[in-house]
């Protein structure tokens, strides 16, 4: 089953922002065409100075979503894999300046491609408690949400990805879930096609025998790099076995 049929139209503007000195040399008119600089001379937000914010499309949600996830900052309820910490920044996009307390919330495939609450979609047999690999945390003061989970593996018919949505202004709920708000993105984070065929390499990921679908061959994904929601994924250690953190700054409209 692959990843396409159960999207909802999307029409709200999501962009994805570089920041710093890289930012300021980036070519704006080599991106997309609705490319756009954002300039900001307010001293409250330090993080807009000499930023290139690009418009990007948000992407389907899928057909794995399910409602009313926990909130919580790990979400492998001891799920084998290798270790990813996630650090996203959630950003206005008029604005530049961080949103605190936005429910950052993720789901994806465990290293056979299952997803909790569908195991077996892909081939495998294996227990399913509806919530491995789900859940979201809401971001710091600085608009950060930083969870814990492990690299994600690949079905039929798509590359590895997380998809991702941001909520604003929810209820937490006395069962560790949330309810209510306003959903400002859903998209899905990417991984460096090298890094992927590393992990591939290593248990539990290589007894994954359904074929992967590369960056370049998945449907969702345009090859519009950052502004397409790749990550930026950094060693955690020597070998892939140690894991490695998923840096990426989603800018969102609050209105």
């Amino acid at each position: 089953m692959t990843d396409t049929s159960g999207a909802n139209p999307i029409g709200r503007r999501t962009v994805l922002i570089a920041t710093g000195a890289t930012a300021a040399t980036l070519a704006v008119g080599a991106a997309a065409p609705e490319a756009r600089t954002t300039a900001q001379a307010d001293d409250t937000s330090p993080v807009a100075a000499a930023a290139v914010c690009t418009l990007t499309k948000e992407m389907t949600e899928g057909p794995y979503y399910l409602d009313g996830q926990l909130v919580r900052s790990d979400i492998t309820e001891g799920k084998a894999g290798v270790p990813l910490k996630l650090a996203l920044t959630v950003v206005d996009d008029d604005t530049c300046a961080p949103l605190s307390n936005a429910l950052v919330e993720i789901w994806h495939s465990d290293a056979l491609g299952e997803y909790s609450g569908f195991v077996g979609n892909n081939g495998h047999n294996e227990p399913d408690d509806g919530t491995f690999l789900r859940g979201g945390v809401l971001t710091n003061s600085s608009g950060v949400a930083n969870i814990t989970t492990i690299y994600p593996g690949w079905y039929r018919g798509r590359c590895v990805h997380i998809h991702v949505k941001v909520h604003t202004n929810v209820t937490l709920t006395s069962d560790g879930s949330f309810t209510g708000g306003q959903e400002l993105h859903t998209g899905q984070l990417f991984f460096s096609e090298t890094i992927t065929t590393g992990v591939a390499k290593v248990s539990p990921y290589s007894t994954n025998t359904v074929t992967r679908t590369t960056l370049a061959q998945d449907s969702i994904y345009d090859d519009g790099g950052v502004t397409s929601g790749l990550l930026t994924l950094t060693a955690l250690g020597s070998s892939v076995s140690s894991g490695y953190t998923g840096t990426l700054t989603l800018g969102v409209e609050q209105s």
